[in-house]
């Protein structure tokens, strides 16, 4: 088989060392049901077999001399920190001259001082998921607030690097003032927020949850609406403008700016083309997205074939490359389709004024942002564009 491997492209995988085991049971959680993928007796954390092969196969699928592994869950300080301490030897082991980087996405109930010591001295990036101020937080993630701002507490004590990463739905969407205001108070600089866009449907596998694919399905009650990501994105925008660029980074307005200026976005969701970040079960399979652990996205399991053959195979490049041609008439039409590119695909399930399939639920949201900052990001680009720093916005 001929594999055609692009010169300097980064490529992800998103690894789950405990696969979709949770020690929380957030209400919202799309991938707390993934466990029913695999019957009870099947392997349902990584073995040593599997993370070595993991680690050589996807050190040998990259191109760049920069390599950088995703832990996530599930919750994977589920596993203990012999675990990881196995892990970065095995990275070394394989590494052939290679900087090697590792990030770590937690609930943060579980950390101690130990696992942040161990975090800081191996320069682990962590990110944090936290929902806002605790009414926010509780109503969905199972009442955690407090032992999540302990773990919060206990990374900074450490010197750890944290970054936030929030989910948006139908409770919290309303108060975006509120919102990002917590988060500069409780020292975050570096904030993600994702909108939760979640469906259900019956599923002969046994899930619930709809796939991109799936056009009859009903939303849940907790996801955010179209209206409510605007309102919600201009509202932390106006917060943020006054005086934080360049001392906090929302990572979609860093993405926003990227494709204003004609650079890489930092998100996927708001690439051209995705396929670049696949997901892998404990058990050694392979799924085209984090988003799209459903059994029509297998790609196959590690054991059988090399994640060089999945990655770069016809058949994830297609998934990346359906992203671009599959896009109805309203987005190929829409004048702001260099600053979204229809983000994600798992939320291209509506249908465009002309009743083409595939448009973006969250689309008249994303809109209203854009045109919202259309002037300043046309300022900021200039600023770049001319070598100066886009924070001289707040003093035009």
């Amino acid at each position: 088989m001929n594999i055609a491997i692009p010169f300097g492209s980064p490529l992800y995988v998103m690894l789950k060392p405990a696969g979709s085991r949770c020690n929380l049971a957030c209400r919202y959680c799309y991938y707390l049901e993934k466990g029913r993928l695999y019957p009870k007796e099947e392997q349902q954390v990584l073995s040593d077999e599997l993370l070595e092969t993991f680690i050589r196969q996807y050190l040998e699928a990259q191109t760049m001399p920069q390599v950088l592994f995703t832990w996530h869950g599930g919750e994977p300080l589920l596993r203990p920190l012999s675990f990881y301490r196995k892990a970065l030897a095995l990275q070394q082991k394989y590494a052939r001259g290679r900087q090697i980087d590792n990030c770590l996405q937690t609930n943060g109930t579980l950390l101690t001082d130990e696992w942040c010591e161990f975090l800081r001295e191996n320069h682990f990036l962590v990110g944090i998921s936290i929902d806002g101020p605790q009414t926010f937080h509780d109503a969905y993630r199972c009442h955690s607030f407090e032992k999540v701002m302990r773990g919060i507490r206990l990374l900074q004590k450490h010197g750890v690097e944290w970054n936030a990463m929030a989910t948006v739905n139908h409770l919290n969407a309303d108060h975006p003032a509120e919102f990002y205001r917590f988060f500069k108070a409780i020292g975050c600089q570096y904030i993600q927020f994702t909108p939760v866009v979640e469906r259900i449907v019956e599923r002969p596998d046994g899930l619930t949850l709809a796939s991109a694919h799936q056009q009859e399905a009903s939303l849940t009650d907790y996801s955010v609406t179209p209206k409510q990501w605007g309102r919600f994105l201009c509202g932390v925008y106006d917060e943020w403008v006054k005086a934080d660029i360049g001392q906090v980074f929302v990572q979609l307005f860093d993405a926003t700016l990227a494709n204003w200026a004609g650079e890489p976005p930092s998100i996927c969701a708001m690439s051209p083309t995705c396929g670049r970040a696949a997901a892998m079960e404990a058990n050694g399979d392979v799924y085209s997205c984090d988003h799209f652990v459903f059994p029509e996205y297998r790609l196959g399991n590690i054991r059988q074939q090399s994640l060089t053959a999945m990655l770069y195979g016809e058949r994830q490049q297609r998934f990346g490359r359906d992203k671009s041609a599959t896009l109805p008439r309203q987005c190929r039409e829409c004048s702001f389709l260099f600053a979204c590119h229809g983000e994600c695909p798992k939320n291209r399930f509506a249908k465009d004024r002309y009743g083409e399939p595939g448009l973006n639920y969250l689309c008249e949201g994303y809109k209203q942002f854009f045109a919202h900052v259309a002037a300043d990001m046309d300022f900021m680009k200039a600023e770049l564009d001319a070598g100066r720093s886009p924070a001289n916005l707040m003093y035009r």
